[in-house]
C-alpha cells in the first residue's frame, strides 16, 4: 500500500521541525555573534541556555504527540529521530557557548570563528530545508539540500583538523589553552555532525516515501 504524507488539516508535526529549526537559526546567530563580538560572554551563554531549553520543550511537545497520535504523517520511528537529532545539533551550540564561558576564554580563536560560521550555515540550510518535508513535490530540493549540508560537513571536519593542528603546532600554546580550545572545536564540529546526521534522515523519509 501506498504511503501518504499528513493531510492539509493535520500538520502538527511539521509545524514543530520548523519551530525547532528556527530556534535553531536563532542559536546559531547567537554563537556566531558570541565569536565574533567576543562581549558580555555570560549573558550571551545565557541566551544560548534559554533557546536550548524551548528546543527541548519542542522536542517533548513532539514526542508527546508521537505517543498520542494514532496515524503519523510519517513513520513513527523517523519522527523521533528526526526530533532527537536536531535537539543534539541545539545541544552542541549550547555547549560551545557555554564552554567559552566557564572556561574564561580570553579571546577567541579566527578557528572559532570559522567553525561557528559553518554551523550557522548548516542551520540556515536545515531551516531553509524542513518547510519542503510537507509536499512530496518539493522532495528533490531536500535530496539536493542535503547534499549541501554534507558539504559543510566536510568543510567543518577540515577547519576542525586545522585547528587543532595550530594549537599542537604552538609550543609556547598553555597546555590548558589547549584542552580548553579543543573541546570548544570539538562542540562546534560535533554541531555540524548532526547537521548532517538530521540530512541523512531527511534524506532516508524522502527514498521512503519517493
Amino acid at each position: 500500500m501506498a504511503k501518504f504524507l499528513m493531510t492539509p488539516r493535520d500538520t502538527k508535526f511539521y509545524d514543530l521541525f520548523e519551530q525547532d529549526t528556527k530556534n535553531l537559526v536563532v542559536s546559531a546567530e547567537k554563537l556566531v555573534d558570541l565569536f565574533d563580538n567576543y562581549e558580555d560572554v555570560e549573558a550571551k551563554a545565557k541566551q544560548l541556555k534559554d533557546l536550548e531549553h524551548r528546543g527541548d520543550a519542542i522536542t517533548h511537545e513532539i514526542i508527546q504527540r508521537l505517543h498520542r497520535t494514532f496515524v503519523t504523517p510519517i513513520d513513527r520511528e523517523d519522527i523521533a529521530l528526526l526530533a532527537n537529532t536536531l535537539d543534539d545539533v541545539m545541544d552542541f551550540i549550547e555547549a560551545a557557548g557555554r564552554t567559552a564561558f566557564l572556561y574564561n576564554i580570553a579571546q577567541p580563536t579566527e578557528r572559532a570563528r570559522e567553525l561557528a560560521s559553518i554551523v550557522a550555515k548548516v542551520a540556515y540550510k536545515l531551516n531553509e530545508v524542513m518547510p519542503s518535508l510537507r509536499r512530496r513535490d518539493q522532495f528533490k530540493r531536500i535530496l539536493e539540500q542535503c547534499v549541501e549540508i554534507n558539504s559543510l560537513e566536510n568543510e567543518a571536519d577540515d577547519v576542525h583538523h586545522a585547528a587543532l593542528a595550530e594549537l599542537f603546532e604552538a609550543c609556547h600554546t598553555d597546555a590548558c589553552e589547549v584542552i580548553k580550545w579543543r573541546e570548544i572545536y570539538q562542540h562546534m564540529e560535533d554541531a555540524t555532525d548532526r547537521g548532517e546526521d538530521v540530512a541523512n534522515v531527511l534524506e532516508g523519509i524522502v527514498l521512503k516515501h519517493a
